[in-house]
C-alpha cells in the first residue's frame, strides 16, 4: 500500500457496545457509524489493560503492560521505552498530539514532534498512588463523586474536548499543506465519554425520551460470584451512591457524551476534508478502555467484563477494504499499524499477541489469533490476566483464586461463569496454555508488587501515600 497519513482519534472510556455501528439500540453516533460503514469495524478489539495509564503506555510502545512495567495509575509512560512516535519522528515524519496523553509530563521525551493542549498525570506526574496500596487494601472514598456530577450541563472535560477539537481543526486546516516530504500522523485524543457523566444539553436531550436497555447482571446476586471480582466491587463501590433515578440520569449523561464526542469528531473530519489531505489519510478510531455503566454492579472500568476491556476500533481511508473483521485485535496493534501505513520501518512481531499491522489482519483475517489483557492497579489484591480466542474468554487470577471462563457466543452478557465446571476443564487448560506462552502469571504478579512497593517507598511510605491528593478523574490543568 502506498504510504499515507494517519489521523488517529482516541477517546477515553468508550465502551465498544456504546455505538450505533456496534449494535446499540439507543446510542446516536452517526459520524462514527459512517466511518465504520466506509471502512472496517473490528468486533473483537481489546485494551491491553482496562485502566487509563497502563493502556496508554501500551498504546505508545506496542508492548504489553508486563513488558513496559507501567503497571498502574502511578507508573506512567515517560519515554523509558521507544514508542512508535519516536520511530516515526526519527524517520522525519511529523507526529503531533493534541489532547489527553496521560504520560508523566511534558518535560519527558514522549516521542512526539509537538504536544498541543496536552493532559499529563495529576500530582506533578505522580498520578494516583493510593491505588498501589493493595496489600492490605485501602479504600476509595472518591467513588461517591460519580453520582453527583451527572445529567445535563458543561464540565471542565467538555470544555477541554472543545479545545481539543478547535486545535485539531486548526492543525488540519494549516499544517498538512506545509508537510510534503513524508506522511504525517496526528493523534487527536479526547476525554469524552469519561465521567463526569454530564453532557451538554444539546446532546443530553437526545436521550430524554429514549428507553435505555436494562443493565446487565447488577448486584452480587446476579453477577457470577468470584472472590476477587466481589472484592473489587466493594472497593469500586460507585453503585452504592446511586438510586434508580440517578442511575438513569447518569446513563443518559454517558450516552449524551458519546454523541458529544461524535459531534467533535464530525468537526475534525470536516477539517480533514478542508485540508485537501483526506484522499491520502487513513483515519483510525479507538478508545483506551470501556465503561461498565452499572452493568454487573460496576461503573467505570478495571474489570475484564466486555464493557470494560472491549474497545471500539474503526479504520477507514484509501486502501482500506470495507467490512467487518472478527479477528481479535489489541491497542498494542496500533504501533505496527501506524508504522505500516506511513511507510516507517518497524520490527516484525514474534508472537501472535504482539503488535501486528491491522492492514495485514484485514488482508488475511486470523480467526485463531488470541489477545491478552492484564490488570495490576487499584481495587485488586492480585494481578489478573485475560485471554480471548474465538468464542472464549479466560481470566486467570494470580494467587490460587478461581479462574473465570465465558463462552461469549452463547453468553454475551457473561452471566454464566464456566471456570469451575468440570466439563470445561480441557478448554480452560488450553487457554491457560496460551497465557503461559506469554508470561508466568505468578512471577509477573510478584514483579508488579515489587515495583509498586518501590514506588511507595520512593513517595515516602504508606502513610505519605495515603495523605497524597486523591481524585476520581484527572483534574484539568493539574
Amino acid at each position: 500500500m502506498k504510504p499515507r497519513n494517519v489521523l488517529l482519534i482516541c477517546s477515553d472510556e468508550h465502551a465498544r457496545s456504546a455505538l450505533g455501528c456496534y449494535g446499540h439500540p439507543v446510542a446516536r453516533t452517526p459520524v462514527l457509524d459512517q466511518l465504520a460503514g466506509t471502512g472496517v469495524r473490528f468486533t473483537r478489539a481489546y485494551t491491553p489493560s482496562p485502566i487509563c495509564i497502563p493502556a496508554r503506555a501500551s498504546l505508545a510502545t506496542g508492548t504489553q503492560v508486563h513488558e513496559n512495567r507501567c503497571w498502574s495509575s502511578a507508573e506512567p509512560y515517560h519515554g523509558q521505552l521507544e514508542s512508535w512516535m519516536h520511530r516515526l519522528r526519527g524517520q522525519d515524519h511529523a507526529v503531533v498530539s493534541i489532547g489527553k496523553l496521560h504520560f508523566r509530563s511534558g518535560a519527558d521525551d514522549n516521542g512526539f514532534s509537538e504536544e498541543i493542549a496536552p493532559m499529563y498525570l495529576a500530582n506533578d506526574g505522580k498520578g494516583w498512588p493510593q491505588g498501589l496500596l493493595r496489600s492490605p487494601m485501602t479504600d476509595f472514598p472518591d467513588a461517591a463523586d460519580m453520582a453527583i456530577e451527572i445529567g445535563s450541563g458543561d464540565t471542565s472535560y467538555t470544555d477541554y474536548d472543545r479545545e481539543i477539537t478547535d486545535e485539531a481543526c486548526r492543525w488540519l486546516r494549516h499544517y498538512p499543506k506545509k508537510i510534503s516530504n513524508k506522511p504525517w500522523c496526528l493523534f487527536a485524543s479526547f476525554v469524552s465519554p469519561h465521567f463526569p457523566l454530564q453532557a451538554p444539553e444539546k446532546f443530553y436531550s437526545l436521550y430524554e425520551g429514549s428507553k435505555l436497555p436494562a443493565m446487565i447482571g447488577r448486584g452480587e446476586r446476579e453477577r457470577p460470584p468470584h472472590p476477587i471480582v466481589d472484592q473489587m466491587a466493594r472497593f469500586w463501590n460507585y453503585d452504592d451512591y446511586f438510586d434508580e433515578e440517578t442511575r438513569d440520569i447518569a446513563r443518559r449523561g454517558y450516552f449524551g457524551l458519546c454523541s458529544f464526542l461524535d459531534d467533535n469528531i464530525r468537526q475534525v473530519m470536516m477539517a480533514l476534508e478542508d485540508s485537501g489531505a483526506a484522499q491520502d489519510t487513513v483515519v483510525i478510531y479507538i478508545s483506551d478502555h470501556g465503561e461498565m455503566l452499572g452493568n454487573h454492579g460496576f461503573w467505570a472500568k478495571s474489570v475484564m467484563y466486555e464493557d470494560s476491556v472491549g474497545v471500539p476500533l474503526i479504520m477507514t481511508g484509501p486502501g482500506i477494504a470495507h467490512g467487518v473483521n472478527d479477528t481479535p485485535v489489541s491497542l498494542t496493534d496500533i504501533a505496527a499499524t501506524v508504522e505500516d501505513i506511513t511507510g516507517a520501518l518497524a520490527g516484525k512481531p514474534q508472537g501472535a499477541w504482539q503488535s501486528h499491522s491491522l492492514q495485514q489482519v484485514i488482508d488475511q483475517p486470523m480467526d485463531d489469533r488470541f489477545i491478552f489483557s492484564e490488570y495490576h492497579d487499584g481495587g485488586s489484591p492480585t494481578g489478573f490476566f485475560m485471554i480471548r480466542q474465538g468464542a472464549w474468554k479466560y481470566v486467570y487470577y494470580a494467587g490460587g483464586h478461581p479462574v473465570q471462563l465465558f463462552n461469549l457466543d452463547d453468553d454475551p452478557d457473561e452471566l454464566n461463569d464456566l471456570g469451575e465446571a468440570a466439563r470445561f476443564e480441557d478448554k480452560a487448560a488450553e487457554l491457560h496454555g496460551l497465557l503461559t506462552e506469554i508470561l508466568d502469571p505468578e512471577e509477573v504478579n510478584r514483579r508488579a508488587f515489587a515495583d509498586q512497593a518501590a514506588v511507595i517507598e520512593k513517595f515516602g511510605g504508606v502513610d505519605k501515600v495515603r495523605g497524597m491528593p486523591s481524585f476520581n478523574h484527572t483534574p484539568i490543568g493539574s
